[in-house]
């Protein structure tokens, strides 16, 4: 262990709500993104009850000078719940409760720890649900997805989660608890404290409370997949959807390659050919809004639109998508993926980012996998390596590096979805510059100047 556990008697904490145990401190070395033997162990594992035993616990590892990383759902991809240094990990997930439902101002309170799908499931009964909700909502935490600034699908029609947020209450590094926003719509009080946690990955404090802003589900929905000749084809085809205004709850693509792999994990026929999966939420008109982006797609050379008439149908046409982040491991059986590409760009350059990632890989000779949420230009890929091959990985990760580098360049992100973590913090200058990274240094150093909040993450080196 790094740290002297005498720390633990003043953390005010139940001995059920402590563990050394080596499973327990295992199994929170690493998250989706870290490999197992590049995890951190834990010197403790801690699981608080209410925003009283946050306190405690910071305010006590503050006195003590001891690192707290906090955890919930392990499912991040960029090492941003990994404790580098040691100490407690703080694991949300038994707060995780529904405090309150208010249907007539369509608001939910809840505690981090909840998983998405569970919010839905709490406030489908009242007809509402949390639109921005990523497909990961089934396995992630609202606290988790709010640490990291998670988006997903359904980002191009209704925004991030954080967008749906009206307030949070916020245990900070000293035991001080602040609330951010209010109940009310909006609100031009004061400094946005809010949009400064969300995103921090838990390097500023720990979410204990979250008010969310729900909407009335749409009466129709809709969903198809539609097959292109080439990847620009599909690439521009989604372009000029968005451009056009085209309203899509959701639009997709996945590459020549990225379909060979579902094909292959799924035990599928389908072509092995570009796709771009679409679906449509409103509450009247929605046949319109379909031949709309039929007739879109049709300028773009689409040579096959399917349109589900059903929600069976709809999964049927959408599991090549839904499946593709475990297609990518088995394909080949001696490669890998590197942590999973997650660059972002303005929507006019989407295009041209995607043939840059897949000339790059061709003149490379890798295969990468190109995929993601088209529509608000997200981006995944992944640089396809030999892990037992140290030349190989040191390769890839100089071609993710250049693709990194280049949707920076356009004007673009490091990171639409998944944060900074460990895996990002070589880009955050030169996409922000350093007057803003040490702007941001500054108030990290401000709200926590023992720096006992996720050491090593977000910036590369210390912040005081």
């Amino acid at each position: 262990m790094r740290h002297d556990t005498t720390f633990l008697d003043d953390l005010g904490l139940a001995a059920h709500q402590m563990s050394v145990g080596d499973a327990d401190r295992e199994q929170r070395s690493h998250d989706w993104g870290t490999a197992r033997e590049d995890g951190v162990r834990p010197d403790v594992v801690v699981w608080p009850e209410s925003t009283a035993d946050v306190s405690s616990i910071l305010d006590a590892a503050t006195d003590h000078g001891v690192p707290v990383t906090p955890y919930a759902a392990g499912t991040s991809l960029e090492g941003n719940a990994v404790p580098v240094e040691g100490g407690i990990t703080l694991d949300m997930t038994r707060m995780d409760a529904v405090l309150d439902i208010r249907p007539d101002d369509l608001q939910v309170d809840v505690q981090p720890g909840i998983l998405g799908d569970d919010v839905n499931e709490a406030v489908a009964k009242h007809g509402l649900f949390l639109p921005a909700l990523p497909s990961s909502g089934a396995i992630s935490t609202i606290g988790g997805m709010l640490a990291n600034d998670a988006s997903g699908m359904k980002t191009v029609k209704y925004g991030e989660v954080s967008d749906w947020v009206l307030g949070m209450e916020v245990v900070l590094p000293t035991g001080e608890v602040i609330t951010t926003g209010s109940t009310a719509a909006k609100t031009s009080s004061g400094y946005d404290l809010g949009d400064l946690i969300v995103g921090s990955e838990g390097t500023l404090g720990v979410i204990t409370r979250v008010t969310i802003q729900l909407a009335g589900r749409p009466r129709q929905v809709r969903g198809g997949r539609a097959y292109f000749e080439t990847l620009n084809d599909a690439a521009e085809a989604v372009f000029d959807a968005v451009r056009s205004g085209v309203d899509v709850a959701k639009i997709e693509l996945i590459d020549r390659l990225s379909a060979a792999m579902s094909n292959a994990h799924l035990d599928t026929d389908l072509p092995d050919v570009p796709m771009v999966f679409v679906e449509f939420h409103a509450d009247h008109g929605i046949e319109d809004e379909i031949e709309f982006c039929r007739t879109v797609f049709e300028a773009h050379g689409v040579t096959e639109f399917e349109v589900a008439e059903n929600d069976r149908g709809m999964a049927d046409l959408w599991a090549a998508r839904r499946e593709l982040a475990e297609a990518l491991e088995p394909y080949e059986e001696q490669l890998s993926p590197l942590t999973p590409g997650d660059v972002t760009v303005p929507i006019s350059e989407y295009p041209g980012m995607i043939r840059y990632a897949k000339e790059l890989g061709e003149q490379e000779d890798f295969l990468i996998p190109c995929f993601g949420h088209a529509g608000d230009g997200n981006l995944h890929y992944a640089v396809m390596v030999d892990p037992d091959d140290p030349e190989d990985v040191a390769h890839g990760k100089e071609v993710s590096r250049r693709i990194v580098e280049h949707a920076i360049e356009l004007g673009g992100t490091s990171t639409g979805e998944h944060g900074i973590g460990l895996g990002k913090q070589d880009y955050l200058v030169a996409e922000h510059g350093d007057a803003a990274v040490d702007a941001m240094r500054s108030i990290k150093d401000a709200l926590d100047p023992a720096g006992i909040m996720n050491p090593g993450k977000v910036f590369d080196g210390p912040t005081a």
